[in-house]
């Protein structure tokens, strides 16, 4: 099959590091102003899912993104994919399908060799790629920003383990856009203090130049700082800086710096090219993806009367006006809308598309 003209990918966000930390806000932020109103987010547990609290370690993202970004009023999700051949696999239909209603899809923290062999071959996999040649949103981090690359870096077995240097392969996300991508997060770490290198993902630069020698010529090194994001927006052809620090691109020993709040072309990446929307899925997963993508239905977003309506009503509530505050309610809810009161302010529901 040739390429399809009418692929519409979404955004991508790759964390260096601080997914859950305040830092992280301003990439989530930077993610959720190129996604629908009220996102659906659904959160893979699968990188963590042979740790025994995997449920607790996604949640934890999830309870993240509904305190700090509360005013996108996302709706969020876990998806248990942990364990090939158990209950919760990443190849069972009902624990993967809500994917397919995914505005943005986030993996993070566990092991990137073992989110690797969950989600080769997967169904799981196959939904993310469908949903997000859709035009869904990706955040990737910590372990799955590892694992989506070309080549793999085995952090644990390395640092940990103390296997020789050697590089596994990994999900190749980028491959089907021509871009051949090896992502190091934590490239700028600095756990070890003055004693220990722990730069380059925890393995030292004197480690990593040995490794890089490793690898094909033709792959790309995208190191991401700590505290930083690089988000890449397909619709507008672009990269940016996001966050404290920089991302290193390294090609054929030739680097370049994108800076925070820098924003370049994503021609810098490489040749990027629209891909086959079957590149790496089957068929079948195409049209489940398009189907469900048919049914989703969007929310109506308030016009500007109601919204002037609620913030008169909230002016109210804060005046301890609550006759006025009442009739307000009455009237809003006349239009269709229900405001909803919450310790930050308020929240409107209204009808769906």
């Amino acid at each position: 099959m040739g390429k399809h003209p009418s692929i519409t990918p979404g955004p991508i966000a790759l964390f260096g590091s601080g997914e859950s930390a305040p830092g992280g806000r301003k990439i989530f932020d930077f993610l959720f102003q190129l996604s629908p109103p009220s996102p659906r987010v659904k959160i893979l547990e699968t990188p963590a899912g042979f740790e025994l609290n995997s449920d607790q370690v996604a949640s934890n993202i999830g309870d993240f993104i509904n305190h700090h970004l509360q005013n996108y009023h996302p709706e969020t999700e876990v998806i248990p994919a942990r364990k090939k051949g158990t209950k919760h696999s990443p190849d069972t239909l009902e624990i993967v399908q809500p994917i397919l209603e995914a505005d943005l899809i986030f993996m993070g923290p566990g092991s990137p060799s073992y989110a690797v062999r969950q989600l080769r071959d997967s169904l799981a996999w196959e939904y993310v790629l469908a949903r997000h040649r859709l035009g869904a949103g990706l955040a990737f981090s910590s372990a799955a920003t590892v694992a989506i690359s070309a080549a793999a870096l085995p952090v644990y077995e390395i640092y940990k383990v103390g296997e020789d240097l050697h590089w596994k392969p990994g999900l190749d996300f980028f491959s089907p856009y021509n871009l051949p991508l090896v992502f190091i997060p934590h490239w700028n770490n600095q756990d070890g203090g003055d004693g220990l290198d722990t730069s380059r993902c925890y393995l030292g630069q004197s480690r990593f130049a040995e490794l890089a020698k490793l690898l094909p010529e033709d792959q790309i090194i995208v190191g991401i700082d700590e505290n930083t994001g690089l988000v890449i927006d397909f619709q507008a052809g672009s990269l940016h800086g996001v966050g404290q620090g920089n991302v290193t691109t390294i090609e054929k020993g030739s680097q370049n710096v994108i800076p925070a709040g820098k924003k370049v072309d994503l021609t810098d990446l490489g040749s990027f090219e629209l891909c086959d929307p079957l590149a790496g899925i089957h068929a079948s997963s195409w049209e489940a993806a398009l189907l469900a993508a048919d049914q989703i239905t969007e929310p109506v977003l308030p016009p500007p009367e109601v919204i002037g309506l609620a913030e008169e009503r909230q002016r109210a509530r804060t005046d301890k006006d609550w006759e006025k505050a009442d009739q307000l309610r009455r009237e809003l809810e006349a239009r269709g809308w229900e405001v909803q009161d919450n310790p930050d302010g308020y929240q409107l529901e209204g009808k769906t598309k």
